[in-house]
């Protein structure tokens, strides 16, 4: 257990801090974290409220879902993780959450359009929105294929530029770099889908935000010429404003 106690720790924290940024309540959602080196993942035990987690109940499991340590059931959502850790190899964290503007249009089967700079300063295109799962999908393996939707719904996109999806009919999920950057990411994909859902409300015929600008805040941070903050060029995502 010692060997995983850092891995541990990570994942612990970075689950703690959903319900603390109103991601999660009771036990809905999960975090993990990765150790690349080792291939394996420390993730939420399944059905365990947040209040009661502590660092050694967080179950290690090898990418190819075998249980390495812990005395607790993974997360129901485990061979999901697993399944966009192997496809995306420069993730360090995957967060998925039942948070309320997200779960809303995810059930409605649409993707989050970009209608201003505060979008564009985190990902250049709309936050997609995975095609509906079939009956056989479902009827299978179904935490698996939903990692296969996910990484289908990428195929013609950057899963570093968008590190965030909807599961249609399901929810949403949300990766990084590191664990704190998948947190990270998932309360932006929470709060664009809150200000894209009163947007629409003030005014359905809300218009997309121009190409140009787009391009401009979102190249202005994580471009290759970047200079927002107090990093120099090639800020990194995740970085506030």
């Amino acid at each position: 257990m010692n060997g995983y106690r850092e891995l541990r720790e990570i994942a612990w924290r970075c689950n703690m801090e959903l319900p603390k940024l109103g991601l999660a309540l009771h036990t809905f959602g999960n975090a993990s974290a990765v150790d690349r080196g080792l291939g394996v993942i420390a993730i939420k035990p399944s059905g365990v409220p947040y209040g009661e987690l502590r660092p050694d109940m967080m179950v290690v499991v090898a990418l190819d879902n075998t249980v390495v340590d812990g005395t607790l059931r993974p997360s129901s959502d485990t061979r999901t993780h697993t399944l966009l850790y192997r496809s995306f190899g420069m993730i360090g964290g995957v967060v998925h959450t039942h948070s309320p503007y997200a779960v809303a249009w995810a059930q409605a089967g649409r993707p989050v359009p970009i209608l201003g700079t505060t979008h564009a300063d985190h990902l250049p295109a709309d936050i997609p929105c995975t095609k509906q799962m079939t009956d056989r999908m479902i009827r299978g393996d179904y935490e698996e294929e939903t990692g296969n939707i996910i990484v289908s719904t990428f195929a013609r996109r950057s899963y570093e530029d968008v590190p965030m999806v909807l599961v249609a009919g399901h929810g949403p999920f949300a990766w990084g770099a590191t664990p704190e950057k998948a947190v990270y990411h998932s309360l932006m994909l929470e709060e664009l889908s809150k200000t894209s859902y009163l947007t629409l409300q003030i005014n359905p015929r809300a218009p997309r935000l121009r190409r140009s600008l787009i391009e401009r805040h979102f190249q202005r941070k994580h471009g290759p010429d970047s200079y927002y903050g107090q990093t120099g060029s090639g800020s990194k995502k995740g970085d506030t404003q």
